[in-house]
């Protein structure tokens, strides 16, 4: 093992608490002074640098897979399109991509977004305070998800406690037997919960995405009950989770920054780029996971065939050698570009790149621009409250705890004050 992979002296390791408290002074030690850093706890090999990270997603020469998954999700998720490969990942991607994008998300998602973005809105718009985070960002993505699937609005409640420990199961880096636990008691529950209603679905077809899936055949290829039960879960982890983060993230960059949040205000064309620069500033997912297929050079060493590599996102977007002042949040920056941003050709890394990047990128970007219009339009004068609070946690996942703001009280649309 080379020198460079050895540990750091005097740098944070990424389970303690410190790192906890604020990751980027240690991924700024490990970018310099070990690029390529195996880690013990989690047996992994640590790449942190931009260059490392980009290659690995995207993987032209196929050196890296998704194999990690197997352990990963799979317990709580079963088998889903993050970790199969080749043929039968773009089957499975070709079968559930149409609703994620195209007339498929404008004619069937954007109402469901707008409605629900509306509805938490209403509940507090004439209440003059809120907390951006518990009052709004946490529910907006669930709900989202489980109108699009069609599922009857009581069961919310418990999809977010199903949601929440899947979540904890695949952020588990320490090994808590716990969450581990937790997170496989979820699963049963929510097959439970939702097998018998995709089997109803499927005799009593309706306009949602769960009837969608049941229909979908790519090559003669059809999901079963389980396969669509899979997807159901990854999408109701992957999706309400980043999203939620990335809503409170873009809402506390923005009131750190109040020119720049004045500046959305009056142009909502800029929404897309402080989405945009929030993913890259402060992603909602700061480490994802990949397998090394063979022996992997790196700018820091070479990565043994079969490791475990865990590619810090968080780290990679703020490499000064890719982006100019990279640890200071600007919406206007020349090189990051808010067209490409949400698309397998983004030049940050917030969604993967390559064919596995985020299918429910496009998803993501609706339901922000939505939201952040209907908030700014409810709150004009949005700014922090006594109390607010805008610092993050989570090493996995990554958001504000709370963000408590005020603003003077609006009627909603159409109703008298």
């Amino acid at each position: 093992m080379g020198d460079s992979m050895t540990a750091v002296h005097n740098v944070p390791d990424i389970l303690s608490q410190e790192f906890a408290d604020n990751p980027y002074p240690t991924y700024s030690a490990l970018r310099e002074n070990a690029p390529l850093l195996w880690h013990e706890a989690t047996q992994s090999y640590l790449i942190s640098r931009y260059e490392d990270v980009a290659r690995a997603f995207k993987d032209k020469e196929s050196l890296f897979t998704t194999d990690n998954y197997a352990w990963q999700t799979e317990p709580v998720h079963g088998k889903t399109l993050l970790q199969l490969s080749g043929r039968e990942h773009s089957t499975r991607r070709a079968l559930v991509a149409p609703a994620f994008r195209g007339n498929e998300l404008r004619e069937k998602v954007l109402p469901v977004i707008e409605r629900n973005s509306r509805e938490l809105i209403d509940a507090f718009r004439g209440a003059g305070s809120v907390d951006l985070v518990s009052g709004f960002a946490s529910h907006f993505p669930i709900s989202v998800i489980a109108d699009m699937f069609g599922l009857d609005r009581s069961g919310h409640e418990h999809i977010g406690g199903w949601y929440r420990a899947f979540v904890a199961f695949t952020a588990n880096l320490s090994g808590d037997p716990e969450f581990a636990a937790a997170g496989v008691r979820a699963q049963a529950e929510f097959a439970a919960y939702m097998l018998p209603i995709i089997r109803d679905r499927r005799n009593d077809l309706g306009d949602d995405l769960l009837s969608a899936l049941c229909t979908a055949e790519v090559d003669g290829v059809r999901m079963s009950d389980e396969d669509i039960k899979a997807f159901c879960s990854l999408l109701l982890t992957a999706g309400a989770e980043t999203t939620d983060k990335a809503i409170a993230g873009l809402f506390a960059n923005l009131l750190a920054n109040p020119e720049q949040l004045e500046a959305v205000r009056q142009d909502r064309g800029l929404i897309d780029r402080a989405f945009a620069e929030t993913l890259r500033f402060s992603p909602p997912v700061h480490m994802i996971m990949r397998q090394s297929a063979a022996e992997v050079r790196t700018s820091g060493g070479t990565i043994p065939a079969g490791s475990t590599v865990t590619c810090l996102i968080g780290a990679a977007n703020r490499d000064p050698g890719r982006y100019e002042a990279p640890d200071r949040f600007d919406i206007f920056r020349d090189d990051l570009t808010a067209t490409t941003a949400f698309s397998a050709a983004a030049d940050h890394l917030a969604f993967a790149l390559g064919r596995h990047f985020c299918v429910g990128a496009l998803l993501a970007k609706a339901e922000v621009e939505i939201a952040v219009n209907q908030l700014l339009d409810a709150m004009p004068d949005v700014r922090p409250a006594d109390g607010y609070d805008p610092s993050e946690q989570g090493v996995f996942t990554r958001g504000p705890k709370s963000l408590l703001v005020e603003f003077t009280p609006t009627p909603p649309p159409g109703r008298a004050p």
